[in-house]
């Protein structure tokens, strides 16, 4: 039957033909090499989408920040110092009686504090009003805000100025806290 089939076939093509070995399959290998393609495909499909687990342990929610306060104005006081000392503590109350607010209007956070939080969980806290005293170890820091200058951002307002510690003993740096402070909370004096 075969020989048939060429013969038939050899009517039809009217020039040479050359067998190269290595490149000629019978049909039951074409089948065998189609139906394994087949299967492989099958087999890789549920594999690319099948979730990638990272571990087998559940996740934990992190416990949202701690704050120190009242926070009755969603004020928030963000200090580099692990602790302010008294001194500082003495200087922002005192700051904070000028722009017609008290200690119990602000949340107090540390750069410790902070340190390994994204900004979601900062976002999280709801302050309205922020200021940085000093350096934070942050992602807050990329906000494009200017020192001794509010910066607003949707809801918040933003005022990056240096550490409570070096204010204390500077009357250039008090005169310039007092400037960006009374904008910042629309004080006028």
């Amino acid at each position: 039957m075969e020989s048939e089939n060429l013969n038939d076939l050899s009517s039809l093509i009217t020039e040479e033909i050359y067998f190269i070995p290595g490149e000629f399959e019978t049909k039951a290998e074409t089948k065998k090499t189609t139906d394994s393609i087949k299967e492989e495909s099958v087999v890789a499909e549920p594999a690319l989408e099948a979730p990638i687990k990272k571990s087998e342990e559940p996740e934990v929610a992190k416990e949202p920040i701690q704050i120190r306060g009242e926070f009755a104005q969603q004020v928030l006081v963000l200090h580099e110092e692990d602790e302010l000392p008294q001194e500082a503590l003495d200087l922002l109350s005192k700051i904070l009686g000028a722009v017609n607010h008290s200690m119990a209007d602000v949340a107090l956070l540390s750069s410790a504090e902070l340190e390994g939080r994204t900004m979601e969980e900062f976002k999280e806290i709801g302050a309205h009003k922020i200021i940085r005293f000093g350096r934070i170890k942050h992602a807050i820091n990329a906000t494009p805000a200017p020192e001794y200058q509010v910066h607003s951002d949707e809801e918040t307002e933003f005022l990056f100025v240096d550490a409570l510690t070096q204010i204390k003993d500077d009357n250039t740096l008090k005169r310039k806290l007092w400037t960006a402070l009374q904008v910042l909370f629309n004080v006028t004096k």
